[in-house]
This record gives C-alpha cells, structure tokens and sequence, in this order.
C-alpha cells in the first residue's frame, strides 16, 4: 500500500516518464508532506522512485519534526561531526533500481548544486533531467481548502493596506510607508510575508521591481504603487494597487484607466478551455491599442498559491489550457520611466463557471494623503 500523500506525484512521474524524482524543502515538499523544513546548509532530501519505497536523508537534528511527517520509507539521518556523505551512499544502495536511471528527475528551480553533486557521486551512472515543472504540476489545480487559505491571506493584506493608506500624507518617504504596512501586516494577522514589499512612488513606480526609499518625501501627484502580500499557512497574497498623491493629471489619469480596462479584460475573458496565451493576448491588446503601447514591459501574471511565482505563466506562447482550480494574477502594468507606474494586480482561481476574483480591493483611481 502506497502513501496515498503521493499518488499525485507518482501520476505525474508517470506523465513524464520518470524513474525517479528528489525533493528538497519548499513547495511540492509542503503540499505533499503539509510540513516544511528550511532550506540551509543541511541537506534534506527525499527520494521517491516509481517503484519501491522512498528513502530520505535527513539531519540527525531535525528527526523530532521529521517524525510527525508519517514517512512511509527508509531513513537515513546524519550528524553535523560526520557529515552527510555516508547517508547519500546508504540512501543510494537502499535503491538499486536507480542504478542506471535514465530520467532521474530533479527540482532544478530548488535544488542547490551541492545536493545535486551528492546525487551525483553516489548515481554515477544515472542520468538526471530538469524535472522541476513536472514535479510541481502537483501543485497546478489547488483544492477547495487552498483557496480558503489563500482568501485568508489575500483578506488580511487588504485589511492591512486600507490601513496603511489612512496614514499616508504627503511628505513621507516611501519607507515610512512600507514600515507601516508592514506593522498592519502582522497586526491583521499575517504568520509571514509573501515577498518583501514594493512600496515606490513618483519616478521609482516606473521599475516594476521597485524597492522603497527611505530619502524620498512623496509629493502631489505622485504615483504610489504597492505591491505586496500575507502569507498564511504557506499560502501566499500577491497584490498591487496604484494609488495618486492629493492630486493626479489628466495624463496620468487617462494612464491609470488604460491598465484598469487592460485588468479588467484579463478578468473578463478567463475561463477553463482557453489557453493562458489567451489572457495575456487580450490584455495586451488593450495596452498595445491604446496611446501608452509603447509603456507596456511584461506579460498578464503568473500562477499563485504556495509559491508566489509557479505555473501557469500568463503569457503569449504558453498555449497551457486552464483547468478549474488554477490560481494565477492578472496584473498589467505600464511604466513611463523616470516618470510614472502604474500596475494593478489581482488573484483569481479559475471555475467550471467561468472564474472567481479573490482581491476585493477597490480599483477605480483613489486619491491618497
């Protein structure tokens, strides 16, 4: 009898034509194993084969937690004072199978080369495969119990940034801000951080990637733009919203409404059996028939759930079909460098219906402080 926890990996071995695949820490590990280890200088690394049991290579310190994970294989711990060489050589004689496997899969988005190397020497005869897109397709249709842990995450950021923005006032620098709302983050709840917050206003909102400054005092008519999220349970919130400084242009305002009407579309056209080429297709007609095409610097958005960044990509060329269940951002962006950004971001979960928007924030064109 197999660990039922695995069936979803093995179905997508199977699809890949895998012998074998390794997992370290992070995503696939928790949405198998609904635990987590950090990722540092010990390795952790569990080997599930298409068949026999898995083996795991752990480290002697961590076995308590490791315990309650239910491991149905093989463990092979080890201690800091003699190294975990012996545990690889003994976790690869446990598997004779692999001997010579022809498609040993690995994360190759999260595994360090050291682990790699580990496998290497005690496989010499194995070859391994970048299997890193076919291991995470586990996490690609998320269950009725992710979504509710990503609604949670997505209620407490928005709680935390109408906070935030009863504060803001012209003269405060973009720092002061992000310290804010980073307070209301864990004061609303939140038991992490997606990803550090882009809090950028005036010419900084013009990089997509911004990071806060603490010598620049917003000003009237500033762009401020903050993206951001909550994490809860290892489920994450991927937010932005633009708002303007006591007072916004014409220009400008006629900037803002094309990337709301350009979000708007993205929304309006998902459904299961178009392919994510679609959405980002549409979107991006809205930007490039507009008098800002030449503003518009990156695809529609990106899959979400216990990664920020994960499948599908929303993007022309990926011909992926969505499926009920998938979770993606539609978040349009157009960026004037040295000048103005702006990008307004949503999460929503695709139904058998149509879809179903996550973020609730407002999005019409808000004056600030």
């Amino acid at each position: 009898m197999t660990d039922p926890r695995l069936e979803p990996v093995y179905a997508a071995m199977r699809a890949a034509s895998l012998d074998a695949v390794a997992f370290v820490p992070g995503p696939n590990f928790k949405r198998i194993y609904s635990y987590d280890f950090h990722l540092m200088e010990r390795p952790l690394v569990i080997i599930i084969p298409a068949t026999g049991k898995p083996v795991a290579i752990v480290p002697n310190l961590e076995m308590a937690s490791f315990s309650h994970l239910g491991f149905d294989g093989d463990v092979f711990d080890w201690r800091d004072e003699v190294g975990f060489a012996d545990a690889f050589t003994s976790a690869a004689a446990a598997l004779p199978q692999l001997a010579n496997s022809e498609r040993f899969g690995l994360e190759a988005q999260r595994m360090r080369v050291f682990e790699q190397m580990e496998l290497t020497r005690v496989f010499p005869d194995v070859s391994f495969v970048d299997a890193h897109a076919d291991i995470s397709s586990i996490r690609l249709l998320k269950t009725a119990d992710e979504i509710a842990l990503l609604r949670h995450a997505i209620d407490i950021s928005e709680r935390a940034l109408e906070a935030t923005l009863q504060t803001v006032a012209v003269g405060q620098t973009e720092k002061q801000i992000e310290a804010e709302l980073l307070k209301n983050l864990f004061a609303e709840g939140a038991d992490g951080l997606s990803f550090d917050p882009i809090v950028a206003a005036g010419d900084n909102a013009a990089q997509p990637h911004a990071s806060a400054r603490p010598d620049y005092k917003i000003k009237r008519g500033d762009a401020l733009l903050i993206d951001f999220g909550a994490s809860w349970q290892g489920y994450n919130a991927d937010i932005t919203r633009t708002f303007f400084v006591a007072e916004v242009s014409d220009r400008d305002r006629a900037f803002y409404n094309t990337v709301l009407a350009a979000n708007e579309r993205g929304k309006a056209v998902t459904r299961t059996g178009i392919t994510a080429h679609d959405v980002d297709d549409a979107v991006q007609i809205v930007l490039e028939s507009s008098d800002f095409a030449e503003f518009a610097r990156h695809k529609t958005g990106h899959g979400l759930g216990l990664d920020v960044h994960e499948a599908p990509q929303i993007m022309r060329g990926n011909m992926d079909v969505l499926q009920a269940g998938m979770v993606f951002t539609v978040e349009p962006g157009l960026y004037r460098l040295n000048e103005c950004g702006v990008r307004i971001e949503d999460d929503i979960v695709v139904t058998e219906t149509g879809h179903d928007c996550l973020t609730n924030f407002p999005r019409d064109l808000r004056i600030v402080g």
